[in-house]
């Protein structure tokens, strides 16, 4: 009787063992994605501040959006949100 309690019981803490493997391996992943997708958005956010400063200059309008750490961390966090509310504010201050 006490090999099968002992059997089960180690059944059980292999199997406990095995579910929080996974559960762990799945927290990485979720938070693989979120640094992921964070830089692709600080990327492709500098990228379009770059752009729209180039396009802003050659309309001769003088407004253009430094690229900081405080811009980028906008960016990254905000997305086009973000892309929208440095432009927006740097436009209410140009009134």
């Amino acid at each position: 009787m006490d090999k099968i309690k002992m059997e089960k019981m180690t059944a059980f803490s292999i199997l406990g063992g095995v579910l929080l493997l996974v559960l762990a391996i799945g927290l990485c992943k979720r938070q693989s994605q979120v640094v992921w997708n964070f830089l692709i958005r600080v990327v492709f956010g500098a990228i379009a501040v770059f752009l729209t400063n180039d396009f802003l200059a050659a309309q001769g309008i003088s407004l253009a959006v430094g690229l900081n750490p405080v811009s980028l961390l906008t960016l990254g966090t905000l997305g086009f949100g973000g892309f929208a509310a440095l432009y927006g504010m740097l436009f209410l201050q140009f009134l």
